[in-house]
């Protein structure tokens, strides 16, 4: 319940950046990252990836590429972010946001948003990549793998996106920013002599551990270096999790072997096979100076080379006392930390004790005020019902009564009215009786008459036939 209430808060802590990140969700059937294809050496993304669930993702800002990433919706962290260097900014306010189309492809979002500002409009949201709610109160940080401070304002703010961050303690996350970013601008940038010929490749490798039952904790992070200017070189560096201060150094056929089978992350392996020792062992030297804790400077002069016997025998003879130093200081901040963990876990636990109890009371008020209401709102709703009842039942009796009245009546009154109406029927009927007999007689007689004149004239035609054929014609005259 308490990280049900510390998400929420921190949602709508959440400022709102100006202006938007946008970020495309590439198609099986286009090449490569489009756009994004530009930040690979040759255009030529790394080969090998090639599981349903990753998904390649062209990072944009204000309509511009600004790295590449290849997400897993089945771990729900990004594999690896190719990026280029670019002049640091100063550090900017973090402002989240989520690839909508990874979780919703029929979605009119076509870039990357505010995940607080999406409300209802994404379907499955979190389906297939990690929310803001998946690290809060887990003890993880959403850690970068293209690190924020390599990159310059409009560069940083698209680094900002959970397409783009792995779970990470928080002092693994540090130290993973602060050893990239020294690795970068002290061993890598120097030894290429043409700064945007510089190819970077940051990654993770999922393991079985999953935040919340859902994000996968890395089991190490790497960095694939490429430097294809005429003096080309690479370089692959691997932190195990379990050791925030580790920093091995390793060829990047060495880092692939590490990786799925078949994996090939640079074009013609960077000519690897064609770097010259003494290019590689001046990168690993610096990288060297940077596990131990020593600062290297920005370039690599003669007077540095001259002198670099002396600084590795003083970074050996200061080694154990800067070792010394970080153990105390890391003891002292370890304190520190648990101070203000234990102040924090004191805090968080009276503060949950006085949210729940305002809470139960505020619930027992409610359900109080609530029953107390509907009492009050019922009482006239059955006293009408009560009175609206009476009145049907009265009116229903009043009608039985009229009914039976009327039942009772009706028998005598129409006795009374068929036997005095019977006279008149009678009497009335007398007209019309003899009115009858004498249209029969006057048709009997009539009848008579028609049968008595027939007979005549039948006897009288009858008689003219006999004359007619026994009187001789001669006489017929006379």
């Amino acid at each position: 319940e308490w990280t049900m209430k510390t998400s929420i808060v921190f949602l709508l802590c959440i400022s709102v950046f100006p202006g938007f990140s946008q970020g495309r969700v590439v198609r099986e059937d286009e090449t490569g990252f489009a756009e994004c294809n530009v930040f690979f050496p040759g255009q030529v993304p790394p080969e090998g990836f090639t599981e349903p669930f990753h998904v390649k993702i062209c990072q944009q800002y204000n309509k511009e590429p600004r790295f590449a990433t290849l997400y897993s919706t089945k771990d729900k962290i990004p594999l690896y972010s190719a990026f280029k260097f670019t002049k640091p900014a100063q550090s900017e306010e973090e402002s989240w946001l989520v690839e909508p189309q990874i979780d919703d492809p029929e979605n009119d979002l076509h870039e990357m948003v505010h995940e607080a500002n999406i409300g209802g409009t994404v379907a499955n949201l979190g389906a297939n990549q990690a929310l803001t709610s998946d690290y809060v109160g887990s003890g993880y940080e959403r850690g970068l793998l293209n690190p924020s401070l390599l990159n310059e304002e409009d560069f940083q703010v698209a680094t900002y996106t959970l397409t783009n961050a792995v779970p990470l303690s928080p002092a693994l996350s540090k130290s993973w920013h602060r050893d990239i970013g020294k690795v970068v601008e002290q061993a890598l940038i120097p030894h290429c002599s043409k700064m945007d010929h510089l190819y970077l490749l940051a990654g993770a490798i999922p393991s079985s551990v999953q935040v919340k039952g859902k994000v996968s904790v890395p089991e190490s992070l790497w960095l694939a270096a490429c430097c294809d200017a005429p003096e080309g070189w690479s370089l692959g560096l691997v932190k195990k999790i379990n050791d925030e201060n580790s920093l091995a150094d390793l060829t990047v056929k060495e880092l692939e072997k590490q990786l799925l089978p078949g994996v090939h992350l640079f074009k013609g392996s960077c000519g690897e096979d064609k770097q010259t020792q003494e290019k590689r062992e001046a990168v690993l030297q610096v990288v060297s100076q940077i596990r131990s804790g020593e600062q290297v400077g920005a370039s690599n002069n003669q007077e540095t080379k001259e002198s670099g016997w002396v600084r590795r025998v003083a970074g050996i003879i200061a080694t154990p006392f800067i070792k010394l130093l970080e153990l105390l200081i890391y003891i002292f901040v370890e304190l520190v930390k648990f101070v203000f963990y234990i102040l924090w876990l004191i805090v968080k636990r009276v503060v949950g004790t006085i949210l729940d109890g305002v809470y139960s009371l505020w619930n027992g008020m409610v359900s109080y005020l609530k029953a107390v209401s509907m009492v009050l709102i019922s009482i006239p709703y059955d006293v009408g019902r009560v009175i609206i009842n009476i009145f049907l039942g009265f009116l229903q009796i009043v009608r039985d009564v009229l009914s039976l009245t009327y039942r009772i009546l009706s028998i005598p009154v129409g006795f009374v009215l068929h036997l005095a109406a019977f006279p008149y029927h009678s009497i009335c009927a007398i007209p019309s009786v003899l009115k009858d007999m004498a249209t029969g007689i006057g048709g009997t007689f009539s009848l008579v008459i028609d049968a008595t004149a027939t007979v005549l004239h039948g006897f009288y035609y009858l008689a003219g036939h006999i004359v007619k054929r026994f009187v001789p014609k001669g006489s017929s005259d006379d």
